[in-house]
């Protein structure tokens, strides 16, 4: 974890040039930036006003001039008024800026992390990307706001600077340094005064803050693991409970919170050194610039009392300006975190697509069928599951995919899908149909059951008497009544429950080319029947493909591909069979 190095900043233009060179909002961006400098130029000027104000309001309280102190008063208030103006619109603006750019870096990063099943390939691949929820939904907050307030911060100093450091350097010819009996003038004293000052603070608070950076990175990763750690009890919960894991559970989750504990003592400890310095820096800052203008007053009377302010008040801003990095270290320290993990974040899903534009050689082409030619797919260590298999599925037809477990069935389904990175070869299906593909576990989104029911491609044209009929076809009938309720679904209903939800969800989809990757096997046999010749009857049309063990399987399909082991593979047709197993057409 180096610190603010080349590979930092260049990572931290990749991540913000997007935004500001290439997005549709960039020149409404540039616009809104455009003002924030502007107001905080004219902050700048108002700063410069009221320091040249210090001088006369000062100098008129020290000659008793009430007339001119009270006009003074006066100017200061219209001053101050126009100041609190132009802060208050300037935060606006920041905060709008902020959330615009936010959320365009929010769809961004979803659009790279959900692109060509990048989020399934970074779980697969194994690569340490810890918690890209969390770097999507806070990290991105975190570091829109951080770099705005220290962007726009920097410009200020830097603005502040070259307006004070002139007027300080003029004032600084007012100051004679005794020695020997003479008078010397040293050109810009105080401005000197000022840079050594804030360099010598600089350096220390480097050095005292420094690894707060990597603390910070930690703590962010240690509390998102917590985090992390409880929802998936949330998520495990039925099963947790029928282990009757909790003491188990609670010693994970204390492991993990021992983790965020010694670590945010260390942040403790490295902060409260660091604020003793910073703290002790900043006061000696007030009476520094008196200490270094006493010869001034007292040996050559040169300047009075409002000089003396005036020269207090522009060592503040031009030290101030100077100790950025001082005042701001805490803060830095926490956004070079954020940034890191972003960078990291982004490092990971392009090492992703890396990975899978090297390894994923399969050719995904029109055809007027399911046509596999050549096919391959192997396991990340290069072993071979599927060995140069060359299959055509016709439309109406019914394929059974069978063998050990181990054996590559499943990565066949994937590889088919198009998600599995490792192999080569050909797939071709007709483009204008859309395949749907049932996993053993289905995945059950957040929302209402009818959202449930349609996902993922959303029907619209169904009403309700329709979807109560399908539920009722597939077991499903208490649900019937509970189309408008949103629960967690995954939760409430057994993995057999929301099998069937699956094949309810098939009725309601009625793709062409349909994938069931052990889609029953929460079922009993009879349930399975069932189901699968309500598919049968119910899409004359669909082609299925079909992974399994059961043997009862086989009378529900023409064809039979048997993985052997070691990439080997051999294709069977089944004899004739009568799949109704004496069961009643069901109607539909």
């Amino acid at each position: 974890m180096k610190q603010f190095n080349g590979a930092f900043f260049r990572d931290l233009w990749r991540i913000s040039k997007p935004y500001w060179w290439h997005s549709e909002e960039r020149w409404s961006a540039r616009g809104v930036f455009a003002l924030i400098i502007l107001l905080n130029l004219f902050m700048v000027f108002i700063s410069y006003r009221i320091t040249q104000w210090y001088a006369v309001f000062w100098n008129a309280l020290q000659h008793f001039a009430v007339d001119a102190a009270w006009h003074q008063m006066l100017i200061f208030l219209l001053l101050a008024a126009s100041y609190v103006a132009a802060g208050v619109s300037q935060v606006f603006f920041t905060q709008m800026l902020e959330i615009r750019w936010r959320r365009w870096l929010t769809r961004h990063y979803l659009d790279n992390w959900l692109s060509k099943s990048t989020f399934y390939h970074m779980q697969v691949l194994g690569d340490g990307t810890d918690n890209p929820d969390q770097r999507i939904s806070e990290d991105l907050a975190s570091f829109t706001n951080q770099t705005l307030n220290i962007i726009i911060g920097l410009l200020s100093s830097v603005t502040t600077l070259a307006a004070f450091v002139f007027m300080l350097w003029e004032l600084s010819a007012m100051i004679t340094i005794p020695w020997n009996g003479s008078l010397y003038t040293i050109p810009g004293y105080l401005v000197w005064a000022a840079l050594i000052y804030a360099v010598f603070g600089t350096i220390l608070t480097a050095l005292i803050g420094r690894p707060l950076i990597k603390l910070n990175f930690n703590q962010e990763r240690y509390q998102a693991d917590f985090r992390f750690s409880m929802m998936r009890l949330r998520e495990n919960s039925e099963s947790v409970a029928l282990y009757g894991g909790e003491s188990e559970e609670r010693h994970h989750f204390l492991q993990r919170f021992a983790s965020v504990y010694a670590n945010y003592w260390r942040i403790i400890w490295r902060s409260m050194r660091l604020n003793w310095w910073v703290s002790g820096y900043g006061q000696a800052a007030i009476i520094f610039p008196i200490i270094v203008s006493m010869p001034a007053y007292f040996v050559n009377k040169a300047i009075g009392i409002g000089g003396l302010q005036q020269i207090a008040s522009a060592f503040a801003q031009v030290q101030g300006a100077l100790s950025f990095i001082v005042s701001s270290y805490s803060s830095l320290a926490n956004w070079h975190a954020v940034v890191d993990r972003l960078r990291y974040f982004e490092q990971s899903m392009e090492e992703v697509r890396v990975i899978r534009e090297t390894h994923y050689q399969i050719e995904c082409r029109d055809a007027p069928c399911l046509q596999v030619r050549h096919l391959n797919v192997r396991l990340p260590d290069g072993r071979e599951l599927v060995h140069d298999l060359n299959l055509d599925v016709q439309r109406r037809e019914r394929l059974l995919i069978m063998g050990p477990s181990g054996g590559g069935k499943s990565t066949l389904i994937r590889g088919l899908a198009g998600i599995w990175p490792f192999g080569d070869g050909e797939i071709g299906l007709p483009k204008a149909d859309r395949p749907l593909f049932l996993p053993q576990k289905p995945y059950l989104p957040l929302g209402t059951l009818r959202e449930v029911l349609v996902y993922p491609f959303g029907v619209t044209d169904l009403d309700d008497r329709r979807l109560q009929q399908i539920l009722g076809l597939v077991g499903m009938s208490g649900l019937q009544d509970k189309l408008e309720d949103s629960r967690l679904w995954s939760h409430v209903l057994s993995l057999g429950e929301q099998q069937r939800l699956a094949f309810a969800r098939v009725l309601v989809q009625k793709p062409r080319w349909l994938f069931l990757d052990e889609a029953s096997s929460a079922l009993d046999e009879p349930a399975e029947c069932q189901l699968y010749q309500l598919l049968i009857e119910a899409l004359p049309e669909t082609a299925m493909i079909s992974v399994g063990h059961r043997s009862s399987l086989l009378r529900y399909h023409q064809r039979c591909l048997r993985l052997q082991g070691n990439g080997a593979w051999v294709l069977e047709s089944l004899p004739e069979q009568d799949s109704s197993g004496g069961l009643q057409p069901a109607p539909v």
